[in-house]
């Protein structure tokens, strides 16, 4: 891992030994941020912290500098600064453990925790890092996700952020999501439980939106939740005709939408379809 990341916001940066109590199970479950000291490697522990084999390292290394070159670079992601941070933050310490031999695999993992089937999923790497480089996101923003999952979209979104919230209805991966952030070190990201299918008006307004599931259109209570100038990520739409936009508020009442890609992604639960009814 290198040194600091240009636009990252490096005063939330936590050493891994300084996480004695990642969580501690209350409803906004825990905050966190990944390590950039160079002496640091959470992506070197195992499951239960054990040491890896040198070769094991080699391997994971060299299977997430594929990802990078072999997948993203070929979706139109070329802002260094974006692969760099796929380089550094661990994808493999934010996916179940029993699929952490797939964390850099072009497809979508599902998100079964402890045994239990959760019907989530985590996007493709690829379609996560699309959305990071067209948010553009800057030091000073404050950041919304929606569907925590594993957290690793939002340990993304924090080394670019001042603040991420991201909301979680599923309270086992909200623990899941928040262990995850914790391990890696993040601090400047927080998980709660709730329902965000509406937005998360707890915080608001924010800078950036991150939807991570999809949504047959936006709602406008979450457009309502965005500060002028503020960016949605979403994909829209009913399969199979879906699409990634990024949704810019250009002023109090309009918005201009900017279509990235066809993609096709599990519908975020309570997402209201929109009445079909016309007079």
């Amino acid at each position: 891992m290198g040194g600091e990341l240009a636009g990252t916001a490096v005063d939330n940066i936590l050493p891994l030994a300084q996480l004695d109590h990642p969580l501690e199970g209350t409803k906004m479950v825990t905050s966190t941020h990944p390590e950039s000291h160079p002496d640091a490697h959470p992506e070197s522990a195992g499951p239960q912290g054990a040491e890896p084999l040198a070769s094991d390292v080699a391997d994971v290394e060299l299977a997430r500098r594929n990802m990078v070159e072999q997948q993203i670079r070929t979706w139109e992601v070329l802002d260094p600064a974006v692969l760099d941070l796929l380089l550094r933050v661990p994808r493999e310490c934010f996916v179940p453990p029993h699929l952490r031999t797939l964390a850099f695999v072009d497809f979508e993992l599902p998100l079964n925790v402890d045994g239990v089937v959760s019907g989530e999923t985590m996007f493709a790497p690829k379609v996560e890092a699309r959305l990071l480089q067209e948010l553009g996101i800057h030091p000073h923003e404050r950041v919304l996700e929606i569907g925590a999952g594993s957290g690793y979209m939002a340990a993304l979104a924090a080394h670019r952020a001042q603040t991420v919230w991201t909301v979680e209805i599923d309270p086992r991966l909200a623990a899941f999501g928040a262990a995850n952030l914790a391990r890696a070190g993040v601090r400047n990201a927080h998980v709660e439980i709730g329902d965000g299918a509406q937005g998360w008006a707890a915080h608001a307004p924010y800078d950036v939106i991150i939807v991570s599931g999809s949504l047959p259109e936006v709602p406008a209570s979450m457009l309502a939740q965005l500060k002028p100038g503020g960016r949605i990520a979403a994909i829209v739409g009913t399969a199979p005709a879906m699409h990634a936009q990024i949704i810019t508020r250009t002023t109090a009442d309009d918005v201009e939408v900017l279509p990235l890609f066809e993609t096709v992604a599990r519908r975020l639960r309570n997402a209201r379809q929109p009445s079909t009814f016309r007079f």
